[in-house]
């Protein structure tokens, strides 16, 4: 939103008519609580409306005197009174409960519950109070400390540390944490290697966790991913990428199975990340998946990763060794969307070209992958699509054009 596209009354130091919790900001300008609140967080904007200075902090001065003077004014002139403010979201406040977290498990425990409210609120202000207050790093400290070893541990003591893992799990995977925090997390000098204690916690949540916390760790390292820059994406292990697909393959949840395929779609493309997730069985339950799924977006997702696993000869035997790899992408050609089909007809480009062999080619004709091509070029697709599936068709015109497999009308769209 553009500051033109602000009503007048967002930018309006003093209404009494609208200020029910008038605050000041650190030009000493007072707002409307609500109004500034969107016109900060929601709008993203890090000056003073009136004074166009860049605030020095994001904490919210509440204006005790402004405010009693508007409920002395509406009661002197029979206007509706304005009710005193709920106490409201506080920099130190949360600073202070971190702090007293810190002093036994009770305490602790007392401190993630109040943490949880507030991230469960649907305020967008909450994440920057939280983030600006130290909460993320403290929530991280918490699950660094829960390492696979603690949390299959039976006695008390490590039941206490899994609780307490799980519960800032949730709170911190709900909380969109900025992509400035999550870089924090991460920037030290053993991630290059693989090893940042934070991302191998995480692992070892992946690993042995529950159902919920499994689910709670992918969203966090989908969050990560998109943080990351390409030399962190490029020393990802091995192992991450079975317990990835490991994810996609148990199908714990949709919010998982579609963090999963976000952090395939990221990672891919960097250094040896493809070979990576085809040697952890990625393209086999991709095919799988597709089988089964028939929403736009996930069909989407999938295709777009399968895509980027076929970019490599490993990915490319991997499909072809699956009875039903042709088969599937071929199939979700036209019936999906648009983006679908230009991603299935990229995939059968990428195996046309230089994994043909003549079962191959048997195969698409036999799977009806020649018939789907050649409905795409009679059909509304983009002209990059066409211009694939022309390639395809030219490419292997000898072998495919005489073929029975082939109904006679649309020979007549067959490249010549």
């Amino acid at each position: 939103m553009e500051e033109t596209d602000v009503p007048f009354h967002f930018l309006c130091p003093i209404s009494i008519q609208l200020m029910r919790d008038p605050v000041t900001v650190s030009t000493g300008i007072t707002y409307e609580r609500e109004s500034i609140e969107r016109w900060l967080f929601s709008c993203k904007h890090d000056t003073c409306p009136v004074t166009k200075q860049v605030l020095t902090g994001i904490d919210l001065t509440p204006n005790h005197t402004l405010r009693r003077l508007i409920q002395s004014w509406c009661t002197l002139n029979a206007f509706e009174q304005i009710p005193t403010p709920k106490l409201p979201l506080d920099t130190t406040q949360i600073v202070k409960l971190i702090d007293d977290a810190k002093k036994s498990p009770e305490m602790q425990r007392r401190c993630l519950q109040r943490l949880r409210s507030i991230a469960f609120r649907s305020e967008d202000c909450k994440k920057y109070y939280l983030e600006s207050a130290g909460a993320v790093e403290f929530l991280a400290s918490i699950i660094k400390r829960n390492d696979s070893t603690i949390l299959e541990v039976e006695l008390d003591t490590g039941l206490e540390f899994k609780r307490s893992c799980h519960e800032a799990l949730s709170i911190l995977s709900h909380l969109e944490t900025s992509a400035t925090a999550l870089k924090k997390l991460v920037a030290n000098n053993g991630y290059d290697n693989g090893d940042n204690q934070f991302v191998a916690s995480l692992m070892g949540v992946l690993r042995c966790g529950n159902h919920e916390s499994r689910s709670n760790a992918i969203v966090l390292m989908k969050s990560i991913s998109e943080a990351l820059d390409p030399n962190q994406m490029t020393s990802i292990k091995s192992e991450f990428f079975s317990l990835v697909v490991d994810v996609l393959r148990d199908q714990i949840s949709e919010k998982a199975s579609k963090a999963a395929l976000k952090i395939l779609a990221e990672a891919c493309p960097w250094g040896r990340n493809r070979i990576k997730a085809v040697e952890k069985g990625a393209v086999s339950v991709l095919v799988e998946l597709l089988m089964e799924t028939f929403e736009r977006r996930p069909c989407e997702l999938m295709l777009v990763v399968l895509d980027q696993l076929c970019g490599c000869a490993e990915g490319r035997a991997e499909l072809l060794e699956h009875g039903a790899g042709l088969a599937i992408v071929s199939k979700k050609i036209l019936r999906v969307s648009h983006g679908a089909t230009d991603r299935a007809v990229k995939i059968l480009s990428s195996i046309s070209r230089v994994s043909a062999t003549s079962r191959v080619l048997q195969e698409m004709l036999d799977v009806g992958v020649v018939t789907k091509l050649c409905l795409v070029m009679q059909v509304k697709t983009s002209l990059k699509t066409k211009e694939r599936a022309k390639e395809i068709l030219k490419l292997h015109s000898r072998v495919c054009k005489k073929s029975t497999c082939i109904p006679p009308h649309l020979l007549s769209s067959y490249p010549s």
